[in-house]
This record gives structure tokens, C-alpha cells and sequence, in this order.
């Protein structure tokens, strides 16, 4: 039997977004190192509230009743 891979969950606040609404990953939220982990990938977080990582599975979401206002 084959182990599932555990999704890490990242809880964000507006303010962790940058002005487009979206995060990098890797990302020192998930504490993570840019040289020891995938290539940097951009995460639209403000648009649906949560994105997923196509390398690792994390998870960037907003914490419950946060609200991206973009520009």
C-alpha cells in the first residue's frame, strides 16, 4: 500500500497578498527555502480564496473571513 502525500495548508491574511492577490511559491510562510525546494510558481490567492501548488500540494488559502480587495 502506497502512503498518501500530506497536503500542508497555509492560513493567509489579505495583507500576506501581494496588490494582485496572489503569493509565491515556495514561500517562507510554509517555511520553506527557495534553494532547497521547487521552482517559483505564482498562486492566485484572491480571486477564488485558496490555491494549490502544482510541485508540493500546498495549500495558500485566506483565513476565514478575509477579503482581498484588489486593485
Amino acid at each position: 500500500m502506497q502512503a498518501t502525500p500530506k497536503t500542508t495548508a497555509i492560513e493567509l491574511l489579505a495583507k500576506d497578498l501581494n496588490d494582485q492577490g496572489g503569493v509565491f511559491c515556495p514561500s517562507p510562510k510554509a517555511h520553506m527555502q527557495t534553494w532547497n525546494t521547487h521552482p517559483k510558481v505564482y498562486l492566485d490567492v484572491g480571486r477564488t480564496g485558496s490555491a494549490k501548488c502544482p510541485y508540493c500540494g500546498t495549500v495558500y488559502a485566506l483565513k476565514a473571513g478575509e477579503h482581498f480587495a484588489g486593485h
